[in-house]
């Protein structure tokens, strides 16, 4: 599943830079902008409960599913 990130949007709608986000939740800027990008491999839960704590929103405002599977991503099973 291609999964969206739209952090990015949400910050300019809370007027919220990334450099002030990081130092509230306690990551690098450079862990950020990975998650930004959408590049990220993985988040903590912890990760995302901070965001969505400091941005007064919740994860599927952050996060979202576009129901398509990535094959090259998962191997068929037998």
């Amino acid at each position: 599943m291609a999964i969206k990130v739209h952090l990015e949007d949400i910050l300019k709608e809370r007027r919220m830079t990334s450099k002030e986000l990081c130092s509230l939740i306690g990551i690098t800027e450079a862990n950020l902008s990975v998650l930004r990008s959408g590049k990220a491999k993985g988040v903590r839960f912890e990760t995302l409960n901070k965001i969505c704590h400091y941005l007064h929103c919740n994860v599927g405002d952050i996060l979202d599913c576009d129901g398509e599977l990535k094959e090259d991503n998962y191997e068929e099973e037998s």
